[in-house]
């Protein structure tokens, strides 16, 4: 099986990599794919360039050979649209392969809201990765949803291609992108929120920094 973890990475950080690795230890994946997006729909547009985001990712991919940075968003104009990017996984690794989009809570209360969910979800399975305690499923249609297509145990997606919602719980970790931007535009260091190495791209570049701080 294969897991898909797309967003704009900006900056990529911790919370990012360890919900990765818990997916990929816990579903016994061979790899999680991250792809970063070029247009994204439903988030803000990215401050960094795609030739940054892509030297961040990179970075903090490296020590992992199972997870692999995945590019083709980047290569094709217009919106983002998650179906679009199935489909070309589609095209290279076959009908049978099991994928597993790995999605946050937040973004699942929205999905209903993406451009052709059902198409989606016949492409791949959904992961909806949650904090313990917490119940992922917002409204009375995503729950419709979740008991037509639940999937109670991890092994059971290996079984067919896609089409089945898991909910997998994972270890809280409190860190956003969004925030890492507002420390370093405050001056702050972040470290310990995201790898050493991506720190440093960010320092080298200046990124995130208020044009009155940068040197």
């Amino acid at each position: 099986m294969i897991g898909l973890l797309g967003g704009t990475f900006d900056p990529v950080h911790f919370g990012h990599l360890r919900a990765a690795l818990e997916c990929l230890q816990m579903l016994d994946l061979a790899q999680v794919r991250f792809i970063p997006l070029r247009v994204p729909v439903h988030r803000p547009q990215p401050q960094a360039s795609i030739a940054q985001r892509v030297a961040m990712l990179a970075a903090a991919l490296a020590d992992e050979p199972r997870f692999v940075l995945d590019q083709r968003e980047l290569h094709r104009d217009g919106p983002s649209y998650t179906l679009d990017t199935l489909r070309s996984l589609r095209d290279e690794f076959g009908a049978s392969q099991p994928l597993c989009l790995l999605i946050g809570a937040d973004a699942y209360a929205g999905f209903l809201d993406w451009h052709r969910p059902l198409a989606i979800l016949e492409l791949a399975h959904l992961v909806v990765m949650h904090r313990p305690g917490h119940d992922p499923i917002a409204s009375p249609a995503l729950r419709q949803l979740y008991q037509e297509r639940a999937c109670t145990a991890p092994h059971q997606l290996a079984t067919q291609a896609g089409g089945r919602i898991l909910l997998q719980t994972l270890t809280p970790l409190d860190i956003s992108s969004t925030r890492i931007r507002a420390l370093i535009a405050r001056g702050h260091r972040p470290r310990y929120l995201l790898p050493d190495a991506v720190l440093t791209r960010i320092e080298h570049d200046q990124l995130y920094a208020r044009p009155d701080r940068r040197g």
